[in-house]
Formats: C-alpha cells, structure tokens, sequence
C-alpha cells in the first residue's frame, strides 16, 4: 500500500494555480504593452509621412504656379518678338531706298555663305604670297628703320653697363632718381670733357698739316728716285696745287654743307643716346618686370633669374672693359710724357681709351694714330710711339685683359673671335662692341637651358 503522504506530493495546490496563472497575466500584460508602444510609434511615423507628404504636395503646388508665371511670360515674351518681327518688317520695307554701301550685309543680301576652304591651292597661294610680302615690307621698315634701332640697341646697352654704378650709389644710400642723376651727371661731364681735349688737338694738327704739306714736299723732292718719277708723272707739282688750294677743306669734308650735315648728325646722335640711356637707366627695374611678366607664371621665376644673370654679365663686362681702356689710357698718358709729347699726351690718351673699347681692332686704330701724330715731332718719336704700342697690346691682350675679363664674362677665347667677326661685318663698330656681351649672355642660356635638358633626357 502506498503511504497517503505519497498522493499530497505529486498533486497540484490551489495556490500554485494561481501564482502560474499570475505570471501568464502578466507576460501578457507585458506583451500588449509592447505592441501598444510599437502602434504608438508606427501612428507616430505615418503622421510624419502625412505632413512629408503634404509638403511635397505644397511644393508642387507651387512648381505649379512658377510654371504658369513662366508661361504667362513666354507668352507675352513670343508677343513682343511678334511685335518687333513686324516692326522690322516695317523699317525693313522703309529701307528699301537706301543705297548699297549703307546697308549691312545681313540685311536683305541673305546669309553669309560657308567659310573658305584653305586647302584650295589658290587660296593657299594667296595666304603664302601675303605673307611672303607682310614678312618683306616688315624687313624692308626694319632697314629704313636702322639708324634708329641702333641707337636704341646702344642706348640700352649703356645703360645697362652703368646700372651697377647707379646700383652702387643706391647701396650707400641713395635713392634710385639721385643715383641715375649722378651717374648721368658725371657721363656728361666725361663727353663734354673729352670734347675738349680732343677738338683742339685735331683742329692743331688738320693747321700743321696743311701748312707743313709744302715743306715735306719739298724734302721729297730732293730724293733722286723721286724726282725721276716727278719729271715723268709731275706729281709733286699736283699734290702741290692740291695742298695750297684754298679750297681743300671744303673737297675734303664734302663741302660746308656736308660738314654741317656731319657734325649735326654727330651732335643729335650723341644727344639722342644720352637722353634714351637717362630713361633707360631710370626706368630699368620696370622694364625687368614687364618683360618677366610676359612669361607665363610657372616659368617666370626662371627666366628672370636668366635675366638678371644676363644683364649682370653685361654690367660686368663694360665695366671690365672701361677697366682695361682705363689702364690703356693712363700708360699711354705716361708714355707721352715720357717721350715728350705732352702737349698732346691728354688728347691721345683718351683716343686710347675710346679706341680700346673696339674689340680686336681697337688697340691697332689707338698706336696708329699716336704714331702718325708721333712722326709730326720726330722720326724716333713715331717709331717709339709703334713700338710701345705693339708692346702693350701684347701685354694687354694677354696679361691685363684675361685676368679682368675672366671675372665679368666667362667665355672661350675662339668665340669672342668669332662672336667680334660676326659683329661688325653685321652692324660695324656698334655690333663689334656688342658681340662679346651678345656671346656671353648666348652661352649662359645653352648651358642652363639646352644643356641641363640634354643632361636630364
């Protein structure tokens, strides 16, 4: 038999009942209050929607209205052009009278035909015959044009070989007006003091030749082989008549016409040049930046360094010359000294130092004319004059000239040959001058530029 405890055991109580029944009410009250938060939450994002929505359609309703006020103004725009077409039909009728050359071609000629085709040969021709002639009166206005370049090119040239003067002014303090002033002040003192030593001088001796001439034809006269050849040819009775002519002065220069228009040219190129350097050297610094402005923007620092380097390189290299002319001139002054020519040792000495400045040719032109005026004195006088001056050209070619050269101008010696050739068979004495500095400023831009690409492809 089984023990009644055992049956109370595995039966269900009354109160158990009721606690599972309990928490089933609850888990269901907690379940409807989920899903009544969740209905909550969903009523709250349709009622969003709603309002999105009537936005959207207040939106539209508005596209609406601007698309009729748009419509509205394409239509009075159309009536307008209506009107304005009929207007023009109007005027277009007044203008029925009026002559060919007064009315536009659009208007009642019809509309320009299609554009030219370039690969028609005769129109290529044309072009190329046009070009060829704009290119020929170009160059032809450039050679009309010469005289006036040259004095431009030579102007700048100057001026860019007193820049460091005026620069060196402006390092002690100056500004940059005062300094081309001074600069400009001691240039015209230098001209007009060169005027003065040189005019009397050549004035003096063009007397004594002329009055000398007689007598050294008379000294020929004495010479055996001479007076065979004068009792054949008569010449010295000829070079007489010449010389005692009143009138030699005048068949020499041309008459005093020609001598007017000679000195008058002279004198209103030398002034041309000194007011074109005066503006040159003032306006310098805007000059440099409107040409490097020209440049585009990413190469603009380059090239003006290029440029600054050039014009250096030409500042340098008048100055080194005026350097070398300086000490042509001051040994030459000693000499004449020496010699015995003192009357013209100032004269000749500053003919030495202008003629310096011509390359290659320039020391020969200075002993000459020094030995010329030297044989007017005296024999030995004139073959001291030569000696000394093929002396000193060797010692100045190859002593004084490298060493003062090879700081301004960096360049072999066989193209300043070349580069001094070139130039004055081109433009003469002026492009002789400018030649090594043209040479110098051509090779610095091959050995940065060409080069550096060379090295770098």
């Amino acid at each position: 038999m089984t023990p009644s405890g055992d049956d109370n055991s595995t039966a269900t109580t009354p109160e158990q009942e009721l606690a599972t029944a309990t928490r089933e009410a609850q888990a269901a009250a907690a379940h409807a209050e989920a899903a009544a938060e969740h209905a909550e939450k969903s009523a709250d994002e349709a009622e969003e929607s709603a309002d999105q929505a009537d936005d959207s359609a207040d939106e539209a309703v508005d596209s609406a209205g601007k698309a009729v006020v748009s419509a509205d103004r394409a239509e009075d725009s159309a009536v307008l052009a209506a009107a304005a077409a009929e207007k023009a039909d109007v005027e277009l009728a007044d203008s029925d009278q009026m002559l060919i050359e007064e009315r536009h071609p659009d208007e009642g000629m019809g509309r320009p035909g299609p554009p030219i085709q370039r690969s028609n040969p005769f129109v290529f021709g044309f072009f190329a015959a046009l070009g060829v002639l704009v290119a020929w009166g170009m160059w032809h206005a450039l050679g009309q044009a010469r005289s006036v370049l040259i004095l431009l090119v030579v102007s700048m040239f100057i001026a860019v070989g007193l820049n460091p003067l005026v620069e060196w002014f402006m390092r002690r303090g100056l500004k940059r007006g005062l300094s081309v002033g001074v600069v400009f002040l001691i240039m015209l003192l230098a001209v007009s003091g060169v005027g003065f030593a040189i005019v009397p001088v050549v004035t003096d001796q063009i007397d004594g030749l002329i009055k000398n001439a007689p007598q050294w034809l008379d000294l020929l006269q004495k010479s055996k082989t001479l007076d065979e050849l004068d009792n054949k040819y008569h010449f010295i009775q000829k070079a007489q008549d010449y010389i005692q002519d009143p009138a030699l002065a005048q068949k020499a220069f041309g008459g005093i016409l020609g001598v007017g228009k000679v000195v008058a040219g002279a004198l209103f190129n030398t002034f041309t040049i000194l007011i074109l350097t005066l503006y040159f050297l003032a306006s310098l610094p805007s000059v440099k930046r409107a040409a490097y402005s020209l440049v585009p923007r990413s190469r603009r620092n380059r090239v003006s360094i290029l440029g600054d380097e050039v014009l250096t390189r030409v500042g340098g290299y008048v100055s080194g010359q005026f350097t070398v002319a300086l000490c042509a001139g001051v040994f030459m002054f000693i000499f004449l000294e020496i010699v015995g020519l003192r009357e013209y040792a100032v004269a000749l000495a500053i003919v030495v130092m202008f003629t310096a400045f011509i390359p290659m040719v320039g020391g020969l032109i200075g002993v000459v004319v020094v030995a010329l005026i030297g044989f007017t004195d005296g024999l030995w006088v004139g073959i001291a004059c030569l000696i000394y001056g093929i002396v000193y050209q060797q010692i100045e070619n190859y002593v004084v000239a490298p060493r003062i050269m090879r700081r301004a101008v960096d360049i072999p010696g066989a193209v300043t040959v070349i580069a001094a050739l070139l130039g004055g068979a081109l433009l003469g004495v002026v492009g002789a001058l400018l030649a090594i500095p043209s040479a110098a400023a051509i090779l610095l831009i091959i050995r940065e530029v060409w080069v550096r690409k060379a090295d770098a492809s």
